[in-house]
């Protein structure tokens, strides 16, 4: 199927240009399936399913149970989904950005997350090709749906994907570090950072800290005046390009993104923070020791750590090299047009390597 004059309708939580990190990937994929594949999307957000008319050649639903129902459980989207099936000529693929949440017994994500699993498992049913991010929730969604079509796509960065040649690394200042995300990631990140400043290695030391992303926090703020010897620049909402510039001077970036130390640290492909520095092959650093991040048996580097107990960081003279494979994993399988690409495919769109082949 070619792709001339079709429409896709993208099904999103709220609309992008809200700074929402859902509706900012999807803004970001509708531009590369125009420019690469000739795919005009339209946006209807969450509150307005109801109200979709049919007429699209494809759909795209972007899942997060809560963001469309205060509880986590759409049943009246789902019923709506089921309609949207019926009435698509082309095909219908979900990206399921969560498939349900967990909680402990007094909270109400406990109790609901039957009717949570029953929703995801009855998207999956419909859905002709799904995505996820990473291969932990690949797994869980192969155990509710063993048939499912699906692929693994790590969210890419929001704050761009300039180009690198493996000499660039090399200039860069091994004192300048960065944290970057919306509100509450760059406030847990920037609290725990400063718990192991003394820790960090001389050859590494933070002289330099950019702290990017979310908005003017007065917390965050606070936490970052007194920070011994290290000149901190505070840019809450910085445009894209910007905070892409900053990024590619940049050489470690701390992340602390996990509330529980026990989670496989193959989440944190999901954190559109994490695909930033990776796009800008900064080394990603976490407060705690993780497990192998890795897609198709293809490892990213690491993972890097720092907690009260011990260190694992790449040695002086190989962080140039390390930063080059981070760079280059993340255009294997993380960036904008490789997704465009998985997902033109996944719609039955041929694409330029099918034409070729």
């Amino acid at each position: 199927m070619t792709s001339s004059d079709q429409i896709v309708l993208q099904i999103v939580p709220k609309k992008p240009g809200t700074r929402d990190g859902v509706g900012d990937y999807a803004l970001n994929l509708a531009k590369t399936l125009s420019a690469d594949y000739e795919l005009t999307t339209v946006f209807v957000a969450g509150k307005e399913t109801s109200s979709i008319k049919d007429g699209y050649d494809h759909v795209i639903l972007h899942y997060v149970n809560y963001g469309y129902q205060k509880r986590g459980v759409p049943f009246r989207l789902l019923s709506i989904l089921r309609k949207l099936r019926e009435d698509c000529r082309g095909r219908f693929l979900t990206i399921f950005h969560e498939l349900y949440a967990s909680g402990p017994p007094w909270g109400s994500a406990f109790w609901l997350r039957p009717f949570q699993i029953h929703i995801a498992r009855e998207i999956s049913r419909i859905s002709d090709a799904c995505v996820v991010s990473d291969e932990a929730m690949l797994k869980e969604l192969r155990r509710l749906t063993p048939d499912v079509r699906a692929s693994v796509l790590p969210v890419s960065s929001n704050f761009g994907e300039p180009s690198f040649t493996p000499g660039q690394f090399a200039s860069r200042d091994p004192h300048r570090w960065v944290i970057c995300g919306g509100t509450a990631l760059v406030e847990q990140s920037v609290r725990s950072f400063r718990s192991i400043l003394s820790r960090i290695p001389e050859f590494c030391l933070p002289r330099e800290l950019f702290v990017l992303g979310g908005n003017d926090n007065p917390a965050a703020r606070s936490l970052l005046v007194d920070l011994t010897n290290v000149q901190v620049a505070y840019r809450p909402q910085i445009d894209a390009e910007e905070a892409s510039q900053i990024l590619s001077t940049c050489s470690f970036g701390w992340v602390d993104y996990f509330h529980q130390p026990d989670v496989p640290s193959e989440v944190i492909l999901k954190s559109s923070a994490f695909g930033a520095l990776c796009a800008h092959g900064v080394i990603a650093v976490f407060p705690h020791h993780g497990s192998l991040i890795s897609i198709e048996s293809d490892p990213l580097p690491g993972p890097w750590f720092i907690d009260a107990r011990a260190i694992e960081l790449p040695a002086a003279n190989d962080r140039e090299n390390v930063s080059s494979q981070i760079y280059q994993w993340y255009q294997r399988h993380a960036s904008s047009k490789q997704r465009a690409h998985t997902i033109a495919r996944a719609l039955g769109v041929m694409t330029g390597q099918d034409r070729i082949s």
